[in-house]
Formats: C-alpha cells, structure tokens, sequence
C-alpha cells in the first residue's frame, strides 16, 4: 500500500482533497497540526514540514511514495509579505524530499504565476506573474523542475483556477455574496460582470489533484480546471439560483479592474487525459 503524505490538509482544497483520497487504496499522511484527527484512514504527524533541520526530514514524514503539497499562507491576499518570506521554506521542505529520493510530487500551482493572459493557457504559456502570490508560486515551480532535472521524482505541478464552492470557508466573492445575503441585503454591488473566467468546483478541483497525483503516466505543469470559459457575471447568476438567494446584482457599481483579462480559461487536454486513466 502507497504512503500519500498531505501537506496543508485542515485548509481550504486540504479537507476536501483528503476526501477524494478516501477511495483510493493507500495510507495518508498529514503533516498539518490542525487536521482532523478522527477522519478514518489518514496519520497525522507532528512533525513541522518547515523545520530547519532537514536530516532525515523524509523518514520523519514516514517516507512516503508521494506527496500532495497544498500547504500555502495568506493564499486569498495575493499581494501578502507571506508569500516570498515563506518562499525559501517551500524550496527547503521540497529539497529534502527530493534528495531523499520521493518517487513522486504534486505541487499546487495557481494561473496568478500567468499574470494578464487571453485566452487559453497551456504548459507553455509564459509567465510574467504581477503580485507576490503569482511571484512565490513561479518561482516555487521553476525551483521545482531544477530539482526534478536531477533525480527521478515525477513532479506535478498542478495550476489551479477559479475555485468555487465551500463558499463560507472562501474569502471570494461568492463567499461575500453569500454573507450578504445572509445578513439580509437585497442588492450586491458589482462590476460589469463581463470578464469570462475558468471556474471548477472545489470538490471536483480536489478529485483532479488527487488523479493526477496518484498516476505517473503524465507529469509536469497539469491545469486543473474545467477548459470551459464563462461570464463571471453569468456565473453570479447561477450561484443566486442554486443557493435560493435573494438578492440582485447591482452590475456597474464598480468598475471592472485593469489588469484582469476579459477571457482566460485553462487548456483542460492533460486532465482530461490523466481523469480517462481510471
């Protein structure tokens, strides 16, 4: 049976990709100390992903034959200081692992490395990130694949989109929409609601993070997404619907923002190929 170790497991994508992982036949690992310890088939550890002293550092995360790194700070505040300080200790818990020879390793990656893109974005799409979040992740991937050049670690780097549901755990604007209608408004102060987006539920996000990690067929940059580009005012709509809502969008209250992209959307071929695999 494969050892899955699962960093930032009690987070936002953490809960729900342990979930998906609950239907495949392996042993997870947790390294996060605030993960729930009652859930059925998972260790967690106390052992801290970042400690300095790195000897031995894999077998005290219990060797495992993979890993799912999902651990990120102040990932709803792109531009936070947390993202290239904490930057040097993702490359030094990675740098173990690789050097102690990790078969496998999934990363999470977002489209911020992108920066302003039109259209569809594929493994080749260059990248010129413009906040601190989209800086660390690049930066993070590149550091990465230096390191996966030099051993036999399959590495995934798996770049995320437009992530709804789980929304009263989200700090999006589905989140917000949703508090404001709990808190009894009527109407919602908007954009114009144009800019067309790649949106995939967290439950699904999960299920494509967990089949990519678990197969070895297809690695390197893997766009987790649904291919598929949508209104962000459109999909507004939908949410209202399929959560009863009362309450209107109020669309031009505030203008539509400069730097995000009337249209960008992932390039679905390789998830849809590795989600054939099973």
């Amino acid at each position: 049976m494969e050892k899955v170790l699962v960093t930032g497991a009690s987070g936002y994508i953490g809960t729900h990709v342990l979930q998906a992982l609950s239907v495949y036949d392996c042993e997870v690992l947790v390294a996060d100390p605030r993960a729930d310890r009652t859930m059925p088939g998972v260790t967690v550890l106390n052992q801290d992903i970042f400690d300095s002293d790195v000897d031995h550092l894999y077998e005290r995360l219990g060797s495992p034959d993979r890993c799912i790194h999902l651990a990120w700070r102040d990932g709803f505040n792109h531009n936070s200081n947390a993202h290239i300080d904490d930057l040097p200790l993702h490359v030094r818990f990675a740098r173990a692992l690789f050097d102690a020879g990790i078969p496998s390793f999934s990363a999470m990656g977002s489209m911020h490395e992108i920066g302003y893109w039109e259209g569809a974005i594929d493994e080749n799409t260059p990248c010129n990130p413009g906040s601190y979040y989209g800086i660390a992740k690049n930066a993070l991937r590149q550091s990465l694949q230096v390191m996966g050049a030099k051993g036999n670690t399959s590495l995934k780097w798996l770049r995320g989109f437009y992530i709804t549901g789980d929304d009263t755990h989200s700090n999006s604007v589905f989140g917000k929409l949703l508090a404001a209608a709990q808190a009894g408004n009527t109407t919602f102060p908007f954009t114009s609601g144009k800019n067309k987006f790649d949106f995939l539920n967290v439950d699904e996000l999960a299920r494509q993070i967990v089949a990519a990690s678990m197969q070895d067929e297809i690695d390197g940059i893997i766009n987790c997404c649904s291919g598929v580009p949508l209104s962000l005012g459109a999909r507004m709509e939908q949410f209202i619907e399929e959560h009863d809502l009362n309450i209107t969008l109020e669309y031009g209250a505030f203008p539509d923002r400069p730097y995000d992209s009337p249209g960008v959307w992932g390039d679905a071929s390789k998830i849809n190929a590795i989600l054939s695999l099973r």
